[in-house]
């Protein structure tokens, strides 16, 4: 079984980058969709906080260890959303997947 923050780095720079588009693009969409949903603005990084309490909660009601690999894809996500992280090689943060 690979390490978990392995398998977070593969899925975040493979299938679901693939799948949705850059971090910066798909939960710029989230947070414009939960922003019009709450009628108040949200930003990308607080979709990627809230996704992380999604997983915590989903770990306390029962151990899984797909709940502590997004954690720690989603925690590298809001890194690199932030700017303290940059996006894999040949790729810019706006390439980085959610």
């Amino acid at each position: 079984m690979p390490d978990i923050l392995e398998e977070a780095k593969v899925i975040i720079n493979g299938a679901r980058r693939e799948e949705y588009g850059s971090v910066t693009e798909s939960f710029g969409k989230l947070a414009k969709m939960w922003s019009l949903i709450l009628d108040y603005e949200v930003t990308p990084s607080q979709v990627c906080l809230c996704m992380i309490g999604l997983k915590i909660t989903r770990e306390l009601n029962m151990h899984k260890r797909d709940n502590l690999v997004d954690l720690a894809g989603y925690s590298k996500l809001l890194s690199m959303l932030e700017g303290d992280e940059e996006a894999p090689v040949g790729g810019s943060a706006n390439e980085a997947q959610s």
